[in-house]
């Protein structure tokens, strides 16, 4: 049987899994619950098993029968602070805590792929590393994990890493998508406390009110954002919270407000730790203000391999035909920490369309969402993705 159709037969596996993981979402670094279950859907298998010291990973190695090279693929496993209102059929059972980007989708297909991969282990021609992995969504789990060695797990660096991403909207069911070059932006986060002196609201003159002078930092941002860099590489700064006072007629001493900042290249992102500083001190000191700008560099640019991007459109288009493949126009503004990988090992980041059949896939809830679902039928079709892409980077002996 191919992969593809070892991987069908696997669905009710796959979806019961899936659905166990979904109703217990575990966030951030310490899953344990999420790893128990990967662990209980691994045994038996010829694997190599180790497990995260300062988080709740699981990394699997399987060792071909033949010599040869390491791949990697990666599932990440955290869950998100959500409160979910999908109307789905399995919903998550604890307040708060919803698997709103589909990692638990990711969770399963990973472990399919280790049993259709362990199944043809005597004629795999090397080795693979399985990284399940915690802390996605903010914690950098995939940094702790190369810091505890998983890069390095079978003994040698992988050639290539490979990594699935559901979409619960945009993507028709089924779709995949990736291309060359950066497909994600690099995250980061820059906070700002203005300090003044407070006073009455009658009489501003005798204060140093920090509302104001926080307010034309946020403007001053965006005009530095479009006459600092070029549009065709571009950067985007949201203030996403702003806290000054506490009533009308008081000036307060203080004001803060915090911005997820995005750029799509390196340089670009060196730029913006420098200028958004820069800008925020010149501006307070112009009217005599103190500030701290906190600036905090999260998650670097996820930069696909040419060849490894040219590698998975091909093994997509020959395994399920050439409708089910698009090159994308353009990055995804979201990030990932998939980039700590893509920037040590020749990488490939790949988006695959879930929205349910009875959704529009244009007006369906997006990743993140409280109302975001995600169909079960396409857990085959990302066991066998990673499944084949493994066999065809590797090489496997006809039998």
């Amino acid at each position: 049987m191919s992969l593809r159709e070892s991987a069908a037969d696997m669905q009710d596996e796959l979806t019961r899994l899936r659905h166990a993981l979904h109703r217990q979402p575990e966030l951030g670094l310490d899953l344990p619950r999420t790893q128990e279950k990967v662990l209980a859907a691994l045994t038996g298998l010829p694997l190599e098993i180790r497990l995260g010291q300062r988080l709740s990973s699981v990394t699997a190695v399987l060792r071909g029968a033949l010599p040869g090279p390491t791949v990697l693929l990666r599932g990440d496993m955290d869950a998100l602070p959500v409160s979910e209102h999908s109307g789905a059929e399995v919903t998550s059972q604890v307040e708060g805590r919803m698997h709103a980007c589909g990692h638990d989708l990711h969770t399963a297909m990973l472990t399919g792929a280790a049993h259709l991969l362990a199944a043809r282990r005597d004629r795999l021609a090397g080795n693979v590393i399985f990284m399940f992995q915690p802390g996605e969504e903010g914690q950098g789990g995939a940094k702790i994990m190369i810091d505890e060695g998983v890069l390095d797990a079978a003994g040698e660096r992988p050639v290539a890493a490979y990594a699935l991403h559901v979409i619960s909207a945009v993507l028709p069911r089924g779709v995949f998508i990736t291309k060359g070059g950066p497909m994600m932006a690099a995250a980061d986060k820059l906070v700002v406390t203005v300090r003044g002196a407070g006073g009455h609201g009658s009489a501003p003159h005798r204060a140093k009110d920090p509302i104001p002078v926080a307010c034309e930092m946020v403007t001053a941002l965006q005009t530095m954002v479009t006459r600092g860099f070029d549009v065709f590489d571009p950067v985007v700064v949201t203030v996403g919270s702003f806290h000054a006072g506490t009533v009308d007629n008081v000036i307060p001493e203080e004001a803060r407000f915090e911005a997820t900042i995005r750029s799509f290249s390196k340089p670009s992102h060196r730029r913006i730790q420098e200028r958004a500083v820069t800008l925020v001190k010149g501006i307070a000191a112009a009217y005599g203000l103190d500030v701290r700008a906190d600036y905090q560099v999260n998650y670097p640019v996820t930069v696909n391999n040419g060849a490894e991007a040219e590698f998975v459109g091909a093994t997509v288009r020959e395994v399920y035909g050439e409708q089910r493949f698009i090159e994308a126009p353009q990055p995804f503004t979201g990030s990932e920490d998939f980039s700590f990988v893509a920037d040590q090992v020749p990488s490939a980041f790949v988006a695959l369309g879930a929205c349910p059949p009875d959704a529009d896939p244009g007006k369906a809830a997006y990743n993140h969402a409280p109302g975001a679902r995600f169909d079960d039928a396409v857990l085959p079709d990302g066991a066998a993705l990673y499944a084949e892409l493994a066999v065809r980077r590797l090489g496997l002996v006809p039998g």
